[in-house]
């Protein structure tokens, strides 16, 4: 069992949530490192995936951040989607901690080779984004929040990953636009999940506030 007073382990997880949140500040996906390195120093699964959701909040705002203020965010579409993020992700959440650690496990070990497969599906960038539609906005935007949300409140590593390939597949924007907007549905999604890992007592601070800091 992990031993929290362990310093080496907590330097080590710390460097990786660096490179991480370095990754998901590029194109998200950090997860998919921290993770696995969570469950190797031996937290239980549904802990891991609670602290993997405190750190990942942390850098998901920062990075955030930076885009607003470098006006890269497509606020119409933030606004159709926000709360279907937040829906999606309480329902994931909920729905994960039904199960017991030992099939939590077996569900990570599924689901994180598939989002790596799927983070590595190659984007070329286009010179300009379109613009939404209606039905993007009231149908399509919606359903990709709603449907991402639960995935990451359930799961979590990738997320922000599938969101650009979505808004860049189907909706049509750039990838730097759908990188930035990507953002605020992944923070969304991000503190809807943690609020319910907070209450459940699935969150280690000791761990999560270096990993977040780093």
């Amino acid at each position: 069992m992990f031993d929290f007073d362990n310093m080496t382990i907590t330097i080590i997880l710390s460097a990786v949530s660096f490179l991480a949140g370095f990754i998901d500040s590029i194109a998200g996906g950090g997860g998919l490192l921290l993770l696995p390195s969570l469950l190797l120093a031996g937290l239980p699964p549904q802990v891991a995936l609670g602290t993997n959701k405190f750190a990942s909040s942390i850098g998901t705002g920062t990075a955030l951040i930076n885009f607003i203020l470098k006006k890269m965010v497509v606020w119409k579409i933030a606004a159709s989607g926000i709360a279907f993020s937040l829906i999606g992700s309480f329902i994931g959440t909920k729905t994960i901690l039904i199960f017991n650690n030992e099939t939590v496990g077996r569900i990570i070990i599924f689901l994180l080779p598939l989002a790596m497969l799927i983070t590595l599906i190659p984007q070329k960038e286009r010179a300009t984004g379109k613009k939404p539609s209606k039905f993007d906005l009231t149908v399509k935007i919606p359903a990709i929040c709603l449907l991402i949300g639960f995935y990451d409140g359930f799961f979590g590593p990738g997320t922000g990953s599938f969101l650009i390939i979505a808004f860049y597949m189907f909706i049509g924007l750039g990838l730097v636009q759908s990188s930035a907007t990507a953002k605020v549905f992944n923070l969304a999604s991000n503190l809807g999940a943690l609020v319910i890992f907070v209450l459940g007592g699935k969150v280690v601070y000791m761990i999560g506030i270096p990993l977040a800091v780093a």
